[in-house]
C-alpha cells in the first residue's frame, strides 16, 4: 500500500514524466541535426519537483536537489517514471543527489569506482562521459554556446583555460585554430580525463598543454615567467578549500583578486570569458584594469537551459585594457 507521501510522489512522478516526455519530443530532432547528444530535459520547473533531468544519448541522469526533508523513496520513483516515459531501460537511468549550500569541490566528489566512460558527441567533437562515479559527468552542457564563442574567436591566438575540468573548452579552442591551449586544473584525475578527450579528438598534445596545478599558483608563476595569453576562460567552482581549512575561495568575495591575476597574464586587448553558477553572485569588476566588461548570459545559455525562475550560470566578456 502507498503511504500518504507515496501517493503524493506518484502524482509528482506523473507530472515529471509528462514534462520530460514533452520536452524530449520538442528538442530531440533539432539537437540531432546539430550532432548534440547531451541536453537538459527538466530543471526544477515545477516547484515541488526539485530535480534536473539530462539526456545522454540513450542514458538519462535524474538528479535531486536535496533538502532536509528529502525522502529516500522519492528519487527512485522519479527515475522510474522518467525511464518509462522515455522508453529507457532501468540500467540506463542514473540517480544522483545534489546538495545545497557551500559545496567544497563537489564537482570532483566520487561515490563509485567503475571508471566506466562512454563517448558523447557535441557538434564535431566527442567527449568521454562518466555517468557512474561522480555527481558531475565530465561535460557541462550549459556552456556549449560559450564553447562555440571561444572557438570562433581563438584562431591564431593563445588560449588559457583555468579550472579546466575535462578541457572541453580547450578541445573547442584547438579545433578552432588556437596556436596553443593551456589547460589548468588542480585535480590530476580530471587532467588525465582531459588528456583522454584530446586524444579522442585527435588533438596533438604538442601545443595543447595540460597542467595540474592550483590556479592561483599557476597564474603567479606564469606572470613571473612572462607568459601571455590572448583569450582566457575562467569558470571556477563557487567555493573550494585551497591548502587548509582557513584558506577558502569564495567566488562572490574573491573574484576581483582572481581576475586581477588573470589580467596580468593577458595581452593588451585580450578577452576573458568569466562565468559562475553561484545563484547570489554580485559582480565587482568596475575597478579592474579593463577596457570594458559586459554580461553575455543571454547569449551563452542554450535553449534547453532557459528558465524563468533561475539562470543555470551567468557569464561576462571582459576586454583587457590596451
Amino acid at each position: 500500500m502507498y503511504t500518504t507521501s507515496d501517493s503524493k510522489y506518484v502524482k509528482q512522478a506523473e507530472m515529471l514524466a509528462n514534462r520530460v516526455k514533452k520536452q524530449y519530443k520538442h528538442l530531440k530532432k533539432r539537437f540531432a541535426k546539430q550532432n548534440i547528444e547531451v541536453f537538459r530535459l527538466y530543471d526544477g520547473d515545477i516547484p515541488e519537483i526539485r530535480a534536473a533531468v539530462d539526456w545522454y544519448g540513450g542514458h538519462v541522469v535524474v538528479a535531486e536537489y536535496t533538502r532536509r526533508d528529502s525522502n529516500p523513496r522519492w528519487l527512485p520513483m522519479m527515475g522510474d517514471a522518467v525511464g518509462r516515459a522515455l522508453g529507457v531501460a532501468p540500467e540506463h537511468i542514473h540517480l544522483k543527489q545534489r546538495q545545497a549550500g557551500h559545496q567544497d569541490g563537489k564537482r570532483y566528489q566520487r561515490f563509485d569506482t567503475t571508471n566506466k566512460k562512454i563517448v558523447m558527441q557535441e557538434r564535431d567533437l566527442n567527449f568521454y562521459i562518466n555517468l557512474w562515479d561522480y555527481v558531475d559527468t565530465g561535460l557541462f552542457s550549459d556552456h556549449r554556446n560559450t564553447r562555440m564563442m571561444v572557438r570562433e574567436a581563438v584562431s591564431g591566438k593563445a588560449l588559457l583555460n583555468l579550472f579546466c575540468y575535462t578541457a572541453s573548452f580547450s578541445c573547442y579552442g584547438a579545433r578552432g585554430g588556437a596556436v596553443t591551449t593551456t589547460s589548468v586544473d588542480r585535480s590530476q584525475s580530471t587532467i588525465d580525463w582531459a588528456r583522454e578527450n584530446m586524444i579522442l579528438n585527435e588533438i596533438s598534445l604538442e601545443n595543447n598543454h595540460l597542467i595540474q596545478a592550483d590556479t592561483f599558483d599557476f597564474l603567479k608563476e606564469a606572470a613571473r615567467e612572462g607568459q601571455m595569453f590572448d583569450i582566457c576562460v575562467v569558470d571556477p567552482p563557487s567555493f573550494f578549500t585551497r591548502r587548509s581549512k582557513g584558506d577558502h575561495f569564495d567566488i562572490d568575495r574573491d573574484h576581483p583578486d582572481l581576475l586581477n591575476l588573470v589580467i596580468k597574464v593577458m595581452r593588451p586587448g585580450g578577452v576573458i570569458y568569466f562565468s559562475t553558477n553561484h545563484q547570489d553572485f554580485t559582480p565587482r569588476m568596475d575597478l579592474l584594469p579593463l577596457e570594458n566588461h559586459k554580461e553575455i548570459t543571454s547569449f551563452t545559455i542554450p535553449e534547453d537551459y532557459r528558465r524563468k525562475h533561475k539562470q543555470i550560470h551567468r557569464c561576462w566578456k571582459l576586454l583587457v585594457a590596451h
